[in-house]
């Protein structure tokens, strides 16, 4: 008589997905990948997730909810922005060295075939959606006064996303948390002297009429 099948954690089973995902992507994990790395039959995953697609997609999700929410955190609260940024940057450093992971939303899907073209859609959705949380966080810092009204905030979140999902890159190219902490160091810098600079014209312009 053949025994019941071992009960699994769902939970569990899920995170061992994400991490088998984010190591390797959508198109560098099969079935019998998972069926390896999960401990459990190919039926009862299909059982448990509905399909490879749909368990990727949860462990996207997984991993936007935990791990890669690192830049909501760091955008939100009242810190200043450039406090904000470089929170951010720095935190995504700290998530993408250790084993070269970089980020999953960026590496996980970046080259798919053409029958999984709606997932590859479907994660510019999500890199896109960060780059507007960071517009969105430079122009409340445009409205507050931190950042001068002639600063273009779309085209500097562009920039700063760049940067974020570069960060992502060279992580998984193994350059070190040391060298990238310089990078950020340097955008920094220039952030600042930019936004200074704007301030200090703004304030010259300002005494200049009152002179006048």
């Amino acid at each position: 008589m053949a025994g019941r099948p071992r009960e699994f954690d769902r939970s569990v089973a899920l995170e061992k997905a994400r991490d088998l995902f984010w190591a390797r992507g959508y198109e560098g994990v099969s079935m019998s990948d998972l069926v390896a790395v999960l401990g459990i039959a190919s039926a009862r995953i299909y059982a448990a997730f509905g399909s490879k697609e749909a368990l990727f997609r949860e462990a996207i999700e997984l991993y936007e909810a935990k791990e890669g929410g690192f830049a909501d955190r760091a955008l939100s609260g009242a810190k200043d922005i450039h406090s904000a940024l470089g929170d951010m940057f720095r935190a995504a450093i700290e998530l993408y060295t250790p084993g070269r992971r970089g980020c999953m939303v960026v590496s996980a899907g970046t080259n798919c075939a053409q029958e999984n073209a709606a997932v590859g859609a479907w994660l510019s959705e999500h890199r896109r959606a960060r780059t507007q949380s960071i517009i969105d966080r430079l122009r409340e810092a445009k409205q507050s006064g931190e950042i001068p009204d002639d600063v273009d905030e779309s085209a500097l979140g562009d920039c700063c996303a760049t940067m974020l999902h570069g960060l992502s890159v060279q992580a998984r190219d193994g350059v070190g948390a040391d060298r990238l902490n310089a990078m950020v160091d340097a955008f920094l810098a220039a952030f600042d002297l930019m936004t200074t600079k704007r301030r200090r014209r703004d304030r010259a312009s300002v005494r200049n009429s009152i002179r006048r």
